[in-house]
């Protein structure tokens, strides 16, 4: 198959997670190892074209025009033998039979299409018009690209998704050492009552570009199938706490006055184009900041979020009990152990937990800041 990127596929959005996944799904049904993908692969290795449509409700019947009804038993074999046919192939939605072979598609001619070649205009409209998966397989392109409603991917050879993910994945690796390092300088600072805007944007940046980078990932996965198990280990050891870092940042620094939820400042991070995310100025302005270019040198108190989910044993309510008596971070750690028995929830064990665990992560990072 020829090497092609992914750039038409949109970056997975924020907007709309559950869409995403389901387009994961579909990339997973032709991975390595499934019938669909086997039957692809005899199609480009014969130099075959074929049109596929995985879906056999009314609105696909509906521009279904001759052809002929098979109701066979779905296997590669089967699909690649009904392929050698002209006409497209009508698959059922849990892909267990062939319904039609030889079909003619009449899709409406005024659904919108950005293809040049019959079979792959053809594929594009009967996508947008039923909503359902079709796969073309082009002979003289040696090409295989998948679509579904308004969505389009080109599918890739094993032997360069492995190359692009590993590629991908020492990128992640780069990020994380950074995204570490600033990090580490941010909780030093907090401990120090030193914090800039510009100290949280720049963790904030770094998250969303690791986040970004291993979204892209995630599609050679779907597509890997099990050829992808041990790059997917990797890729989830390197991410794991990311997503949870980049939340208590944005919860510990977030302007509340503007009213902007957690949720609404991810995703207007998820809006920034790559360029933009370049600018930490634009970052600010997701927060809820002004953008101003001055503005970065801002000092700024955490609210403790992120500093006390470090504490071993201490519940999540707890946290939220302590940042809405206390407000910044500075007021807990130096709050008496009187002043915090007196949260509820808390009690005079728990209070010297906070205390003994907050002098302890104060030392840790301060150690990893100088060292």
């Amino acid at each position: 198959m020829e090497s092609t990127s992914l750039q038409q596929r949109k970056r997975l959005s924020m907007d709309d997670p559950q869409r995403d996944k389901d387009y994961l799904e579909v990339i997973r049904l032709v991975a390595p190892g499934t019938e669909l993908r086997e039957a692809i692969a005899r199609l480009m290795a014969s130099r075959l074209g074929a049109l596929i449509v995985v879906g056999d409700n009314d609105d696909v019947l509906k521009i279904v025009n001759g052809g002929v009804e098979l109701n066979w038993e779905f296997s590669a074999a089967n699909l690649f033998q009904v392929s050698k046919m002209d006409g497209a192939v009508v698959l059922d939605e849990d892909l267990t039979r062939i319904r039609y072979a030889n079909a003619h598609l009449v899709p409406d001619p005024s659904v919108l299409t950005s293809e040049s070649g019959t079979r792959h205009r053809t594929a594009e409209r009967v996508a947008r018009q039923t909503g359902k998966l079709v796969i073309a397989v082009s002979e003289r392109m040696t090409r295989v690209t998948m679509y579904k409603d308004d969505w389009r991917h080109v599918i890739l050879s094993v032997r360069v998704l492995i190359s692009k993910s590993s590629q991908a994945l020492q990128t992640v690796e780069k990020y994380k050492m950074r995204l570490d390092q600033v990090s580490a300088t941010l909780s030093a600072l907090e401990f120090e009552d030193l914090v800039s805007l510009q100290d949280v944007v720049s963790v904030l940046q770094r998250a969303e570009m690791m986040q970004r980078i291993a979204d892209e990932v995630r599609v050679y996965l779907a597509e890997l199938g099990t050829e992808g198990r041990l790059i997917e280990l990797q890729m989830e050891e390197l991410m794991s706490g990311v997503e949870r870092e980049k939340r208590n940042v944005i919860r510990d620094y977030r302007v509340e006055e503007r009213g902007k939820s957690v949720e609404a400042v991810e995703r207007s991070l998820a809006r920034l184009s790559d360029e933009e995310l370049l600018q930490l100025t634009n970052v600010a302005q997701a927060l809820g900041y002004s953008g101003a270019h001055d503005e970065l040198d801002r000092q700024l108190s955490s609210r403790g979020y992120r500093i006390l989910e470090r504490i071993p044993r201490l519940p999540a309510s707890v946290v939220e009990k302590l940042v809405k008596n206390f407000k910044t971070m500075q007021n807990i750690m130096h709050a008496s152990d009187k002043m915090l028995d007196e949260v509820e929830g808390i009690g005079k064990i728990r209070a010297k937990a906070i205390k003994e665990g907050l002098r302890h992560i104060a030392e840790s990072s301060l150690v990893e800041r100088y060292m």
